[in-house]
């Protein structure tokens, strides 16, 4: 009888981390969905790219604004129940945008609603995974979940093509509802923490502040390519009224409000503590070293990762030409290996400690990306980049687990929705500054070695050089959207040819510069691991009134 009660509760453990990676996969895919759809969308709502960037946008900004008040509001009222809630707003939310007839109606589907069962939904999937699994059950479910979580950004532009090609945009969303389905089937799987709960109350001050100051800096960082960094490169318009800002970007404003708001929530929640009230984020949580160093190599390395992944389906659709069914197959070898590596470290924490296995995983994204860097010319084949993304997959496989497991053993299940809600939160802003960053010096580069490449080729006559230009100066953007210059003028076509040649190199030359970024990151995240804690044992920390003591 005991063997059997054992066995029930062995498969309820392992088939509840199914569910809640499954959770994650929806949550990652639906972030890539959109890009390899732009197309079709913008033909059948009449739209353009520049209202879809916003859809896209948006998406991001309502999670990493409101993560960590969908941990603190697990802790409240119990992370099963949150992560039901959120599977259903979560799927509300794709139904609308499955359904919507315009630009706006998606947006509020897809950015609003989606974002906001997002961000319950995946503070409480790390939390119950904290509180489910101990020791180095918890080290193997972390695997699997970072492996699935990884994976999942590489099978969205795949999923995406195929249905886009095939079908239609719309089921891209309408799937969810069927997967969300299956979860609160699933959810009967999941154990519920019995740990006592905090206090019913919430921080709304906490939550406006750290919620408009993230919405601040996330709009700066990831709208620093449309409006600039400094000089504006575009007018700033609310509600179809122009702000002048005296010929100054909107982006140096958005930064310094959002940063002035995050230190006044600072300021509040320590001011919420000192008066015995519940703070949104507990500010005891960054005297952990284990935790704040976790944190903050997760972090930093989701800055290359970002740039990884913004950068080589670029190369792939505009100089290889392929469609974004293909950039998702060619981006496979990375994924498989980061699939199986993932929950491989879990085995190799036995014998080698997390935070040796996370240096050498960042050590390998470093040369990856070197030998990545070597793959973009304007001969290369697709293959030529398979040892590159084999070794970037077999880096981030390393890291993706441990560094959550790291950074969450070292708090109490009571705190593991805020905790987990800060490591989302910090990785959300991680992903978009290094997007932002790396592709600002892919677009900019391109455009220089575009200008230079027309200026001083000696095969183009010199009476088509100013058009060239001109030309291609004006329609520099489409390049990150797979397209390319629209030439009027009639040329031969041995210069079209050329043309598209200079093309080419330029975005293979651009390529390689914005690599170089991102092996600075993965070098910079190496150092910031260097402050994790060398231990194999890794396991929850007691709430205590001294602070945190660890077995």
């Amino acid at each position: 009888m005991d063997t059997v009660i054992e066995h029930q509760s062995f498969f309820r453990k392992w088939s509840s981390l199914i569910v809640m990676s499954l959770a994650l996969a929806i949550i990652i895919i639906d972030t890539t969905l959109l890009n390899v759809s732009l197309g079709n969308i913008i033909r059948e709502l009449n739209t353009d790219i520049k209202s879809l960037q916003w859809v896209i946008t948006a998406y991001s900004l309502t999670m990493a604004a409101l993560t960590v008040t969908g941990g603190r509001i697990g802790d409240m009222f119990g992370k099963k129940r949150m992560f039901m809630l959120g599977a259903i707003i979560f799927a509300t939310g794709s139904f609308i945008a499955s359904i919507s007839n315009s630009v706006g109606v998606l947006l509020m589907g897809e950015s609003i609603i989606e974002g906001i069962g997002a961000a319950l939904m995946m503070p409480a999937t790390t939390s119950l995974l904290v509180a489910n699994f101990h020791g180095r059950d918890r080290a193997i479910a972390f695997g699997i979940w970072g492996g699935i979580a990884a994976a999942s950004s590489a099978i969205g532009p795949i999923l995406g093509g195929f249905l886009a090609t095939n079908y239609s945009w719309r089921w891209g969303f309408r799937i969810n509802v069927f997967v969300t389905i299956l979860l609160l089937l699933g959810s009967i799987l999941i154990k519920e923490n019995d740990e006592k709960r905090g206090p019913i109350s919430l921080d709304w001050g906490g939550v406006f502040l750290s919620s408009t100051g993230l919405l601040a800096v996330v709009f700066g960082l990831i709208e620093s390519s449309t409006y600039g960094w400094w000089n504006a490169k575009e007018t700033f318009m609310i509600f179809n009224q122009v702000i002048n800002l005296g010929g100054y970007s909107i982006v140096p404003f958005a930064l310094i409000i959002g940063l002035i708001l995050i230190v006044l929530f600072v300021l509040w929640e320590l001011r919420q503590e000192r008066e015995g009230v519940s703070p949104l984020v507990s500010m005891k949580l960054f005297r952990n070293q284990q935790f704040t160093s976790g944190v903050i190599t997760m972090g930093v390395m989701s800055l290359g990762q970002a740039g990884i992944i913004f950068t080589i389906p670029v190369f792939f659709q505009s100089v290889k030409n392929l469609d974004a069914f293909h950039t998702g197959l060619a981006l496979l070898p990375m994924s498989l290996t980061l699939l199986f590596f993932a929950p491989f470290s879990a085995f190799l924490s036995k014998k080698i400690a997390p935070k040796r296995l996370i240096q050498f995983g960042l050590f390998l994204n470093v040369v990856a990306i070197f030998v990545l860097r070597q793959s973009f010319t304007v001969g290369a084949e697709v293959s030529d980049f398979t040892p590159g993304l084999l070794l970037y997959g077999m880096g981030m496989g390393l890291i993706m687990a441990q560094i959550n497991n790291i950074a969450l053993s070292a708090v109490s299940i009571s705190q593991a929705g805020q905790a987990s809600g800060i490591n989302n939160t910090l990785r959300q802003v991680g992903t978009s500054l290094g997007s932002a960053i790396i592709g600002a010096v892919l677009l900019s580069t391109l455009s220089v070695n575009l200008i230079n490449g027309i200026r001083y080729d000696a095969f183009l006559p010199m009476n088509v050089r100013p058009y060239l230009e001109k030309t291609v100066s004006q329609q520099l953007s489409n390049v990150e959207f797979a397209g390319g210059a629209k030439i009027s003028a009639k040329l031969s076509p041995q210069l079209m040819s050329h043309i598209q040649y200079i093309s080419h190199e330029a975005i293979a030359d651009a390529n390689q510069t914005a690599m170089l970024y991102a092996a600075f990151f993965g070098i910079l995240g190496f150092f910031a691991a260097s402050r994790l804690p060398n231990t194999k044992k890794l396991e929850r920390a007691d709430k205590s009134e001294g602070g945190m003591k660890f077995h």
